[in-house]
């Protein structure tokens, strides 16, 4: 089998040459230059990767130091004592090397020492070595190789072939740290004959024995590896195990391969006792973008004699003029296969296709989107399926009357497959196969002026005309037609106060007069019927989601934040809102804190801490200490600790199709409790239902040749299409040939 090698940042090596200084002189390098010709012809290995040759040192020409160098006779050169070899990117030291002109063998007394460049992604090291002169044929002794500082090839004897093959025999193959105590690694593979072959970036075993702990585990007649220079070869990765209640103990054995320079496949085979899968995923890259899907088809006992499947798939390519095409792919075949499996918590699948293009002064964006829906209390084809969107917006900015003047062009469009025009469900008031086409064109012009005494003041006025098509709906008109001019102007002074320490404080109230005229049109709220009211909208003309819905008449809105630096070690950002209106708008919901002629008032506060605490908030107050949504979260994270917490709370609103209140905690914890152990926890717990909605936890081993995880997860909701069921998952990874180093915090040391 064979297991594709991610590559990994490099471990640090000690120095071969720690010496400051060599008793060598440069004429006696131009001497052996001449009469020591293997030294001028180093080949290179395939398997490395170009590095930059050694400083000082021309490409053509061999560098020798030694302490002692002398001709024993005719054809023999001897370099004995400290010797330092330099070709390129070659460095060879080693104790003793001679050299037989008429046989061309150099023999090398060690300890010897051979790497390439300044990478060293190989590292020979030998007791002695008999090579022919181009080094592509030889004999090592008492050899260890290491490639790319972290898989390590021990063997009694390795024989170089043909420049491209080192073959190791009685070999021992691990990444893990070897101690000088005899202690066996953590794990190991005991061959009769490993075979590297450089060109392929391939570790050929004989006869392989896997043993962890000295135990023999695990016999292959015939093993296949790659190197860990290699980046993609196809093979197999590490299998996990999973435990389901509702599918059984079952095996995933992925198989990766390789289709390419640009393309590669993982095929997954999922046994499980009462499931059989077969998972996919495809990459591909182009020269002007890149493609990616993923999928599953299941036979199992929880739908017998039924195919379940999922694909999900997504696309961007670049096309001329700076346009950009993407897509993305969301199906299933039915309502459970995804929460069944773990595969996506989504409970909307959106499919789209879209052309954007963005500059300087314009944007462009044409979309076509296809929804379909997983949740209980829709139907299909009583929700917008279809969605087409175009907009057009440039920017210009007149000399007169100077300014930013944006133009806006938009056509809007969504489609039901039902074709009944009446209402026949019980959670909504509109006909079940509703239709609409929307236009508008929006002209939008503002102008920003700094006052005396720092007073910030910005002017924006423009108007909008919007055109609407509604089809089977007996309850509303064919079409209507509206016209929303609109002026604001907006206030604000920022003030700033430097006090003692160095702390700073930024305090900037605002305040805003809009004007909207017109009238709200007799077409539906489909689009803005969920409305978010929070900072980043708070001096928006109109808070709807889209143009289905305008605010209209008169309204001033008053806020302020403040802001503190402060040099020990922590900031904070303090934000208050309100609007008051001259009539209400009927048309936001209750629980949107929009209603009324005064808004809830919006409470929304930041703080960061150079410990690693971060803790936001927000809230929607129509009371003193009653809200309609609110939401919390903190964070904290040390080097042994990570804590989030959040919590939040919306209650029922019909108007958004939300029937129950919402009210959850959630926490995430990690703690590593040992350099090489972490445990992790998560929990979410339901306070209107008052049960707890997902649990789990997990144990991570970690070191610098393994990485090992077991976890444990329960779903605890139920549906008509989804079931209770506990998750068990166990998973390890051999570093070096799969995985990657997180650091050398997980290295072990020798006691």
């Amino acid at each position: 089998m064979t297991l594709p090698a991610p590559t990994r940042p490099a471990l640090p090596l000690p120095r071969l040459f720690p010496r400051a200084h060599r008793p060598a002189k440069r004429w006696l390098a131009l001497l052996l230059a001449a009469l020591l010709p293997p030294l001028t012809a180093f080949p290179p290995l395939p398997v490395l990767a170009q590095a930059t040759p050694v400083a000082g040192v021309e490409q053509n020409a061999a560098l020798l130091m030694a302490d002692r160098v002398y001709l024993r006779d005719r054809d023999t050169l001897v370099a004995e004592g400290n010797v330092e070899a330099v070709y390129g990117e070659m460095q060879l030291s080693a104790a003793k090397v001679t050299y037989e002109r008429a046989t061309g063998k150099l023999s090398i007394e060690g300890p010897l020492y051979l790497t390439r460049g300044a990478d060293q992604k190989a590292v020979v090291l030998a007791d002695a070595a008999e090579l022919d002169r181009d080094f592509r044929n030889g004999i090592l002794s008492g050899a260890h190789v290491v490639l790319n500082q972290q898989v390590q090839l021990a063997a009694q004897q390795m024989n170089r072939v043909n420049g491209r093959y080192n073959q190791l025999y009685k070999a021992t193959v691990t990444s893990c740290h070897v101690c000088e105590n005899g202690k066996p690694p953590l794990w190991q593979i005991r061959a009769r004959r490993v075979v590297h072959d450089e060109a392929d970036q391939a570790l050929y075993f004989d006869h392989a024995q896997f043993q962890v702990i000295g135990v023999p585990i695990l016999y292959l007649p015939r093993l296949r590896l790659p190197d860990p220079t290699q980046t993609r070869a196809s093979g197999f990765l590490i299998p996990s195990l999973r435990r389901n209640s509702e599918l059984g103990t079952g095996v995933k054995i992925p198989y990766f391969l390789t289709l390419g320079e640009y393309r590669d496949m993982t095929i997954t085979p999922y046994l499980a006792q009462n499931s059989d899968t077969l998972e996919l995923t495809y990459r591909q890259n182009f020269t002007n973008g890149a493609i990616s899907f993923e999928g599953a088809v299941t036979k199992d006992e929880l739908e017998p004699g039924e195919t379940r499947a999922y694909l999900f798939g997504t696309g961007r390519f670049d096309l001329p003029r700076d346009y950009k095409l993407s897509f993305a792919i969301q199906t299933v075949t039915d309502d459970a296969y995804l929460t069944d499996y773990d595969y996506s918590d989504a409970d909307r699948l959106a499919s789209n296709l879209t052309l954007a293009r963005t500059e300087r002064d314009e944007n462009i964006r044409a979309a076509l989107t296809y929804y379909h829906t997983l949740r209980e209390n829709e139907v299909n084809s009583q929700i917008p399926s279809i969605i087409g969107d175009v907009t057009y917006e440039r920017r210009y900015f007149p000399r007169t009357p100077g300014g930013e003047l944006r133009m806006t062009l938009g056509a809007h469009t969504h489609y039901r497959y039902s074709d009944v025009d009446t209402d026949g469900s019980d959670y909504d008031s509109y006909a079940d196969g509703r239709d609409v086409t929307r236009y508008e064109l929006e002209a939008n012009w503002r102008r920003a002026w700094i006052l005396p005494v720092g007073v910030h003041a910005e002017l924006q006025t423009g108007a909008a005309v919007d055109h609407f098509e509604t089809r089977q709906d007996v309850s509303l008109p064919s079409s209507d037609t509206g016209v929303t001019p609109y002026v604001a102007g907006t206030l604000r002074m920022p003030l700033v106060r430097r006090g003692t320490g160095g702390v700073i404080d930024v305090i900037e109230p605002v305040l805003q007069f809009a004007w909207s005229g017109g009238e709200q049109l007799d077409v539906s709220n489909d689009e803005s019927a969920i409305v978010e009211f929070d900072e980043g909208n708070l001096l928006s003309l109109s808070r709807f989601a889209a143009p289905d819905r305008r605010e209209h008449g008169r309204r001033l809105t008053l806020g302020t934040t403040w802001t503190r630096y402060d040099p020990s070690g922590w900031n904070s950002t303090l934000a208050l809102g309100k609007i008051l209106r001259e009539t209400s708008e009927q048309d936001y919901s209750d629980s949107s804190g929009l209603t009324g002629t005064g808004s809830d008032l919006l409470l929304a506060y930041q703080v960061a801490i150079d410990n690693g605490l971060t803790v936001t908030a927000r809230g929607l107050f129509y009371n003193a200490f009653d809200v309609h949504k609110a939401e919390a979260r903190a964070a904290w994270r040390s080097q042994t600790v990570g804590l989030a917490a959040s919590y939040v709370w919306i209650e029922d609103d019909p108007d958004e199709s939300r029937f129950n209140d919402i009210s959850e905690w959630t926490i995430d914890a990690s703690y590593r409790f040992a350099p090489n152990w972490t445990g992790e926890a998560l929990w979410r717990y339901d306070i209107v239902q008052d049960q707890t909605a997902r649990a789990g936890f997990g144990v991570s081993y970690q070191n610098e040749c393994v990485d090992m995880r077991f976890s444990v997860s329960r779903r605890f909701t139920s549906s008509s299409t989804v079931t209770p069921s506990t998750d068990f998952a166990f998973t390890i990874g051999l570093r070096g040939f799969q995985a990657e180093a997180d650091g050398v915090s997980y290295d072990r040391t020798c006691k």
